[in-house]
């Protein structure tokens, strides 16, 4: 995993057998995509989701990676530097 982003280190949780918005299930609400903290392990939903819940994590707490729970798909986010970070060995 090479590019601009020096939050790669603090990683510790890579997996998750979650597979819903913490969050939202707690309102009710529904969601697009999910996003794993690779920090502490939350899991929120994306962007395009009507709450935001994985941006409003890092904001809350200044966890700066997420990476992708969709199937298929293996990015890293790094809210801090706002780029791609990399991606999980598949």
């Amino acid at each position: 995993m090479t590019s601009g982003c020096t939050h790669l280190g603090e990683a510790r949780i890579l997996q998750t057998s979650i597979d819903y918005c913490e969050d939202c299930v707690k309102l009710g609400q529904p969601w697009v995509h999910l996003r794993l903290c690779l920090s502490c392990g939350h899991v929120g939903c994306c962007d395009s989701s009507p709450n935001r819940h994985a941006s409003r994590h890092f904001h809350a707490t200044g966890h700066p990676l997420v990476r992708s729970i969709e199937p298929g798909e293996t990015w890293i986010w790094c809210y801090r530097d706002e780029i791609v970070a990399g991606e999980l060995e598949p």
